[in-house]
C-alpha cells in the first residue's frame, strides 16, 4: 500500500519505565539475557504479593511539591514523556506546543486514588479534613495525560484512553490517528499503570483464582506453561514520540524505531472476562488487512500472554487461526514472564522490548515456558533462548482487555 511520507507515521522517540529497567537498552538486555524485573511486595489486606516495581528517580523531572500533588501514574507519564522527548531529538523551545498532543491508555488509575484516601482517613475515624486536598485533579481521568501537559508546558491536546489491558496500544493508535487528521504533529502515546499501589486489583484477582504465586518471584508469571497459576500485577509505563515521516526527515532524525503500519481494535461483546479467539483472530486480521499486507509477511507475534489459562489458550487458538500453515509461521514470544502484566502499559512496554529485533534481527524468547501447555503450541514459539531471523521486517502486537476489547497493532521496518 503506497503512502506518501506525510501519510506514514513513525517512531522518533522512546521512554519507558518498567520493573527492573528504565530505559529501552536496559530493558532490551533484560529480556534477552532472562532478567526478571519480579519481586515481593507488602498489599495491604493480603501480605505479601509478587509484584513488577518501577525504581525510576521522579525527582528528575518533577520537584517534591509536583510529587506530593501528583500521582504515581503521573508521575510514571512524565519521566517517560520527557524520556521519549529527549530521545526523539524534539526541542520543546523551538516547537509549537499546541500542536503536540498527549494520548495514554489507562486502565485504574482514579479508584487507585479513592482507595488510599479512604484508608487513611480511616486512621483519623474518618474524618474528612484529612482528605487530601488534591483529591479531585488526581482521581479524574485524564491525570496521567495532564500531568505531563503541566510539567511540560503543552497547550495541545491531551486526554487518556480507557481500554482495559488494550489500552497501551489504543493510546499508540489515537495519537497516530490525531496526526492523520492533522489535528497535530507530533504526539506522545502510549500507556501508563499504577495498579500495584491498590490492594484491590490485587484481591480482585485473588477471588478469581487468578492471582499467581510461586516460591520465586522471579518464575510467577508463567504464560503458556502448564504450570501457571494466574497473573503477576505490575506497575510502568512507555510513551512513544511519534511523528510523520515527512517531520522526522526534515528534522534530520537519524534514529527511526519503526513504522505505524496498520491497526485494529474491536470488541468481543460477549462476556465480562473470558475472551472471545474469534473476536480476536479478526483483530489481528483486520490490523493485517489495513497495512495492506498478507499474514505470511508477518515476522513477530508479540503476543498477550497473561499467564492465566483460558487466556492463554484461546488466543493461540486466535493465533493459530489467522496463520494457519507451518510453512508460513511467524516467530511468537510474550513478555509478561519478564515483567508481569502492566495493565494499561502493557502493549506500549511489549512492542517496545521487540522493537530492537528491527536492527539486531534477534527476537527475545518467553520466560519461564518449562513445560509447555500442549494447547498453547505454536510452530513459532520462542523458547528459553534467544532466536535469530534474516531480515525482521514487520511486527504484531497483540493487547486484548476485560470486557472482550481486543486492540492489534503492526508496526514495520522502515
Amino acid at each position: 500500500m503506497h503512502r506518501t511520507d506525510a501519510e506514514r507515521i513513525v517512531i522518533s522517540g522512546i521512554g519507558l519505565s518498567a520493573p527492573g529497567a528504565e530505559k529501552l537498552s536496559e530493558f532490551r538486555c533484560n529480556l534477552l539475557n532472562g532478567v526478571s524485573g519480579i519481586s515481593n511486595i507488602e498489599a495491604r489486606y493480603m501480605g505479601t504479593v509478587h509484584a513488577g516495581v518501577c525504581k525510576f528517580n521522579p525527582l528528575r523531572f518533577q520537584n517534591k511539591k509536583d510529587v506530593r500533588a501528583g500521582t504515581r501514574a503521573g508521575s510514571i507519564a512524565i519521566y517517560c514523556a520527557n524520556e521519549a522527548i529527549a530521545d526523539a531529538g524534539v526541542d520543546l523551545g523551538s516547537t509549537n506546543k499546541a500542536r503536540l498532543g498527549v494520548y495514554l491508555g489507562t486502565t485504574e488509575h482514579g479508584n487507585v486514588e479513592t482507595e488510599n484516601e479512604v484508608y487513611k482517613i480511616s486512621q483519623f475515624d474518618y474524618d474528612v479534613k484529612f482528605w487530601d486536598h488534591y483529591h479531585n485533579p488526581r482521581t479524574v481521568s485524564n491525570n496521567p495525560a495532564g500531568e505531563v501537559t503541566v510539567n511540560l508546558g503543552i497547550s495541545g491536546p491531551h486526554y487518556c484512553i480507557g481500554a482495559a489491558c488494550a489500552a497501551g496500544n489504543a493510546g499508540i493508535i489515537q495519537g497516530a490517528q490525531q496526526i492523520l487528521l492533522g489535528e497535530v504533529d507530533f504526539a506522545l502515546a502510549g500507556g501508563v499503570s499504577e495498579s500495584i499501589r491498590t490492594f484491590g486489583i490485587f484481591a480482585g484477582f485473588k477471588s478469581q483464582g487468578a492471582l499467581a504465586w510461586h516460591e520465586d518471584p522471579a518464575k510467577a508469571s508463567r504464560p503458556f506453561d502448564i504450570d501457571r497459576n494466574g497473573i503477576v500485577v505490575s506497575e510502568g509505563g512507555c510513551i512513544y514520540l511519534l511523528e510523520t515521516l515527512e517531520s522526522a526527515k526534515r528534522r534530520g532524525v537519524q534514529k527511526i524505531y519503526g513504522e505505524i503500519c496498520g491497526w485494529a481494535i474491536n470488541s468481543d461483546g460477549t462476556n465480562f472476562v473470558l475472551p472471545n479467539p474469534e473476536r480476536q483472530s479478526e483483530c489481528m486480521q483486520l490490523a493485517i488487512l489495513k497495512a495492506g499486507l498478507e499474514p505470511g509477511m508477518i515476522n513477530l507475534v508479540s503476543s498477550h500472554a497473561t499467564g492465566t489459562k483460558a487466556g492463554d489458550i484461546q488466543e493461540c487458538e486466535a493465533i493459530r487461526k489467522v496463520f494457519g500453515a507451518d510453512s508460513a509461521f511467524p516467530l511468537v514470544n510474550n513478555t509478561k514472564g519478564f515483567i508481569g502484566h502492566a495493565m494499561g502499559a502493557a502493549g506500549a512496554l511489549e512492542l517496545a522490548g521487540n522493537l530492537p529485533a528491527f536492527c539486531d534481527d534477534t527476537v527475545h524468547p518467553c520466560m519461564n515456558l518449562d513445560n509447555l501447555d500442549e494447547e498453547c503450541l505454536l510452530p513459532g514459539l520462542v523458547v528459553s533462548e534467544p532466536k535469530r531471523m534474516q531480515d525482521i521486517r514487520y511486527i504484531l502486537n497483540n493487547s486484548f482487555g476485560m470486557l472482550g476489547i481486543n486492540s492489534a497493532l503492526l508496526v514495520g521496518k522502515l
